[in-house]
């Protein structure tokens, strides 16, 4: 075995390029595995931590106003654990130098002490002091933004009185990872605040006295939240209660685990495609290598070596270029994994984050990097195996002659040398069309870490160019009558209003429900559109309800359909609406009526829960002072905030892990390129160390080779294409949530980064062959076995 050792290593020497080369697809296979499984599990791991040791409550509720007292009825519900009532208060806050708007949520906590439920993270600073009244904490998220910290001053205005408060602390909540407000799709941590207030400094601002608005609990052992749920909302109903609603509806809780899932689909998705092209590569070298080494194994066998071991002694070769891959891969996607992870809680406020790399990923990454590649070997493996020492020490026999198609055309205009390429390619069809598939794979894979650039633009040119028409978005505290809107129309700048209707509502359809809001709109709307299939205006009917199409894929519903609406606001009433169509959005879902309908089934005359306002872009400034004013504004969102928001967010948690991709996708593409080229030369360097002797020139020879290459690489183009095009689809159809779906838009862009970027590796690896084939030896290339 020693001999077989030593002839080991020097392959690995000969190989050294085109081993590094399939080692880095394996490496970027692997690396990937690991970064998104350890950044998955690091933020799965720090939720559960997080919510175990903080105590996050499981169920919900909200109300108008119930005594206290009331409490002791509620945790004597069969299944409550530990119960909790909090003050919750609007309230809209003003920043020196910040002229626009910003609003929040003052939650209660115990006077000078911790909450039993939802326990605060205290990040700096310290709870507020029991006698005092104008202390808060302030989220982490909102201090970050306005660079707050202990000892600075807010100020307030809550229940329409200004208030001058302390910031005491900087906290986190596990009811707050994700800090969103209400109503919005995007975090917007600078103009969007959560602060904690003594329970006694909340109730007097609010005046809730001896009262509460707000509910939270957890379930006892064996109960389930049905039944906790329904008693809560028997219950809480005389009091204004809104439903109660469990762990899996939270705001906070929801948007993580959409985006967890997000990042499961891509960490199920492309580091399979990436393993799977490198087992393809080193499939290609070593069937390749077998066949180049007939006589080697010949000798082995001849000197003794049975098959078993020449066959072992191949697969060795494989699972040395495989493990220097998979030990890079392992050291590159722990790296890139924290990177991930920290990126993620820009976003996804962890009190801390309990990152860990678990041996079972790197096994799992390595098996499957490794198994992939053994699989893809055997075959040539095989062949090694099964080969005869006598016919192995007979020289390869040429292949069988035969009239290529250009010369049965008899194409005679075309220079010497592109024949020799095309007839080389159509007397190995076989080989040629692997090279293709290969560099297919590649341009495949740019445009799989690339398409989504577009498809996000795509996106917000659909959502607040055709749809979302208004500047300036105003929600009220509480319904108001619809004569509130000239109020808005009076204010600077405004040059139009809509008044909505918006109520929270429970949206029933068979054994499916979903909890969400009805929307109504003005029949003419010019402020807001709903889009049909081919994103065409489409009208909101008189009567009924339209779905987004998500939504109604969510529910099972379809038009024609009878859906069941419970509301979660004032009487409460139980609908049942005719479901008339469906509209497409790939932000969002709703489900959207006409105003005066949806006024008409509450039993209400003409109200409205909030405003549209165009606003010329000079007057927001002034417009922004005067909402601040306005004490039923429970929240003001611009359109350019809302987009810069989006934006933001997925330029740094998709765009950031579409750029890690496109490294490294180029890089395998680099690799397919130059494995192709590198094995070219090796097979048909006796056949140009001919050419040249028969009086070929350098430049000619190089010509058919590198034009050869070049030739495939502009055939795998439109196999690329269509490869990539089925390898978007399928990413984009696993990326579907209610929070957003991306289009499947490949724009030319997408498809000419593809190119350019195979196109440059082509180049590169044509650069490097180029070099190879000037130093060519003829002499050493013209011997031959024979």
């Amino acid at each position: 075995m020693r001999a077989l050792n030593i002839k080991l290593l020097r392959n690995l020497w000969t190989l050294k390029g085109q081993g590094l080369a399939i080692a880095a697809v394996i490496a970027t296979g692997v690396a990937m595995y690991v970064m998104s499984y350890t950044a998955l599990e690091s933020l799965r791991l720090s939720q559960q931590s997080v919510y175990q040791s903080q105590r996050f409550a499981q169920v919900f509720a909200n109300l108008k106003r119930a005594p206290e007292a009331v409490a002791q009825q509620l945790r004597d519900i069969p299944g409550v654990a530990t119960l909790e009532t909090r003050v919750q208060a609007p309230l809209n806050i003003r920043m020196a130098g910040f002229d626009e708007p910003i609003t929040g949520l003052a939650i209660s906590i115990p006077d000078a002490d911790q909450p039993q439920l939802n326990r605060l993270f205290l990040r700096q600073g310290q709870l507020p002091s029991d006698y005092r009244d104008d202390q808060v904490l302030v989220s982490e998220a909102f201090a970050e933004a306005h660079l707050l910290k202990p000892g600075d001053h807010l100020a307030v205005v809550i229940n329409g009185r200004y208030q001058a408060l302390l910031v005491s602390g900087i906290a986190l909540s596990p009811e707050y990872i994700y800090q969103i407000r209400p109503g919005d799709l995007f975090p917007d941590f600078s103009r969007y605040a959560i602060v904690w207030m003594n329970r006694t400094a909340l109730e007097a601002a609010f005046g809730m006295d001896g009262a509460f608005n707000n509910v939270v609990l957890t379930l006892s052992p064996g109960f389930n939240y049905a039944s906790v749920i329904s008693n809560l909302d028997q219950l809480l109903e005389p009091w204004g209660g809104l439903g109660a609603y469990e762990r899996e509806d939270q705001i906070s809780h929801r948007y993580l685990e959409q985006e967890l899932k997000q990042i499961e689909v891509m960490a199920r998705f492309l580091p399979l495609i990436f393993i799977g092209v490198a087992a393809f590569l080193l499939n290609v070298v070593a069937a390749r290598l077998i066949r180049t080494q007939r006589e080697q194994i010949a000798v082995l066998k001849a000197f003794g070596y049975n098959s078993l071991m020449v066959a072992s002694h191949y697969l060795a070769l494989v699972l040395c270029v495989v493990m220097v891959g998979a030990i890079l891969g392992v050291l590159l996607g722990t790296w890139l994994a924290s990177g991930l992870a920290g990126i993620y809680q820009e976003f996804f406020r962890f009190p801390w984050l309990a990152f860990r790399l678990r041996p079972a990923v790197v096994i799992t990454a390595v098996l499957i990097a490794g198994g992939a590649t053994v699989a893809g070997t055997l075959s040539a493996v095989y062949r090694a195996f099964r080969l005869p020492p006598a016919e192995a020490m007979r020289p390869e026999p040429p292949a069988h002659f035969r009239r290529t198609l250009i010369e049965r055309l008899g194409i005679q205009w075309l220079s010497q040398p592109t024949r020799i390429i095309l007839r080389n390619l159509e007397r190995q069809p076989l080989k040629a069309g692997f090279s293709i598939l290969g560099i297919g794979l590649a341009v495949a894979m740019m445009m799989l870490t690339g398409f989504q650039k577009g498809s996000i633009a795509y996106m917000l040119d659909v959502q607040f160019r055709l749809a979302q028409k208004q500047d300036v978005t105003v929600t009220f505290s509480e319904p108001a009558a619809g004569r509130a809107l000239y109020e808005f129309l009076a204010m600077p700048g405004v040059s139009y209003a809509e008044g909505f209707r918006t109520a929270p509502a429970i949206l029933h359809y068979g054994h499916s429900e979903y909890r969400s809001a009805v929307q109504g709109y003005t029949q003419n709307s010019r402020l807001f559109t709903v889009l049909d299939a081919q994103l065409q205006p489409a009208a909101i009917p008189s009567e009924g309800i339209l779905l987004t199409d998500h939504l109604a894929y969510l529910l099972g519903v379809k038009p024609g359909d009878r859906l069941q609406v419970k509301i979660q606001e004032g009487r409460r009433p139980l609908l049942e609406i005719p479901v008339t169509g469906l509209v497409t959005e790939f932000v969002g879902v709703g489900a959207y009526m006409n105003k005066t309908s949806l006024t008409r089934l509450l039993g209400e005359s003409d109200t409205i829960s909030g405003v549209f306002l165009a606003v010329d872009a000079e007057a927001l400034p002034a417009l922004n002072r005067r909402l601040d004013q306005v004490p039923r504004v429970a929240g003001v969102t611009l359109r350019e905030n809302t987009i810069r928001a989006f934006s933001r967010m997925m330029d740094e948690t998709i765009l950031v892990f579409t750029i890690f991709s496109m490294f490294m996708a180029g890089s395998i593409g680099f690799a397919v390129v130059y494995n192709n080229a590198r094995i070219a030369f090796a097979e048909r360097g006796r056949e140009l160390a001919s050419l040249r002797v028969l009086g070929f020139t350098r430049a000619e020879i190089a010509f058919i080779l590198l034009g050869e290459l070049l030739l495939l690489t502009v055939l795998a183009m439109p196999v690329g294409f269509v490869l990539g095009t089925g390898l978007c689809w399928l990413l984009t159809w696993g990326m579907q949530t209610d929070l957003y779906r991306v289009p499947l838009i490949l724009t030319p862009q997408t498809f000419a980064v593809a190119a350019v970027v195979v196109l440059i590796a082509t180049f590169l690896s044509a650069l490097m062959i180029g070099r190879s084939l000037m130093k060519l030896d003829m002499v050493s290339a013209l011997k031959a076995a024979e």
